[in-house]
């Protein structure tokens, strides 16, 4: 055999046995992959099979009526919902504006000395347990916005027609309006660090190219950084809302834990997990029990929607940016 040929044979031999490692590689990877697919459908088949006996009992009426009584096994997921979305709607309307004030100063205008400081404190506000906050909410969140900002409201705001339903009452503390605060204050350090993160990614040059040519601060975010990085913004804004959406303890501590719902923000109300949370150990019979994994579910359903509307907006700017 030629010097050639045998260059070549040991070549194939050598890529031969490089073949077992990746094969091996591959099929390792293919295993956590499919392994994550098995427990996320793991967890759906427990919830669908424990909350069967609830739906086949109350249909599609578990979902529009707000009844929840234990004792008569009358169960109705209306009102955990709509404290669920209105808590979490209240969080981002607040969450937003100032998670994205936060990221532009620090990117934008902040000193150098001041930055570094300053990201860190607000990251600092993620490792916070969320039963500290709940605490925190409790005893000092919840008489500040009794004896302040609660009666603010109802003298201004409350005082307009239609929207002042939205702010009736008498001034309890606890309720869907700071179980809202409690949520805005936990999203916020998710939000403004991925908005950060992200702009903090546009080239310098786009930027000063832009003031070169006699944009304003304001000019430049708003036709340079947010067009370029409007895929992560909106990214960081969907995570502060899966954790909003997701939140326990804290709401538990300041919502009131009341199955009714208010037309006012400032009356107490409940949301899935909380309803979870507070119930799920007192869960005597297996109506009541099922009642409860169908709010998981169905808290489950929410969270998959919002995720599924997330992607394809995520996809749909995507197309937008590559024409």
């Amino acid at each position: 055999m030629s010097a050639e040929g045998t260059a070549l044979a040991r070549g194939a031999a050598r890529a031969r046995r490089g073949t077992l490692p990746d094969r091996a590689f591959h099929a390792l990877t293919l295993l956590f992959a499919l392994l994550v697919l098995l427990i996320l459908s793991g967890v759906v088949f427990a919830l669908i099979s424990g909350a069967l006996p609830a739906l086949g009992e109350f249909g599609f009426g578990f979902l529009t009526t707000q009844a929840w009584n234990p004792v008569t096994e009358k169960f109705g997921a209306l009102a955990p919902i709509y404290g669920t979305l209105v808590t979490s709607a209240i969080a981002m309307l607040i969450a937003i504006p100032v998670a994205f004030g936060v990221a532009l100063f620090i990117t934008e205008l902040s000193p150098n000395w001041l930055k570094r400081p300053l990201a860190t404190m607000i990251e600092l506000l993620a490792a916070i347990p969320s039963i500290i906050y709940g605490i925190w909410g409790l005893f000092v969140l919840a008489p500040f916005v009794q004896q302040y900002i609660q009666p603010a409201l109802i003298e201004t705001l409350g005082q307009i027609p239609g929207i002042g339903l939205l702010f009736a009452g008498p001034p309890l503390g606890i309720g869907v309006l700071t179980a809202g605060f409690i949520l805005a204050i936990m999203v916020l350090p998710f939000i403004s660090s991925i908005m950060r993160e992200v702009f903090e990614t546009v080239p310098a040059v786009l930027k000063e190219s832009t003031y070169a040519l006699g944009a304003t601060t304001t000019e430049v975010v708003w036709q340079v950084v947010l067009p370029y990085t409007r895929l992560g913004v909106v990214g960081g804004i969907l995570l502060g809302l899966g954790r909003a959406l997701g939140e326990t303890m804290a709401v538990t501590f300041v919502i009131g834990n009341s199955h009714r719902i208010h037309a006012s923000i400032l009356q107490p109300g409940t949301t899935i997990s909380a309803a979870l949370a507070n119930e799920f150990t007192e869960a005597v019979g297996d109506l009541y029990l099922s009642s409860l994994i169908a709010l998981g579910l169905i808290l489950f359903a929410i969270t998959f929607i919002v995720l599924a509307l997330a992607k394809l907006l995520l996809l749909r700017l995507d197309r937008q940016a590559g024409r």
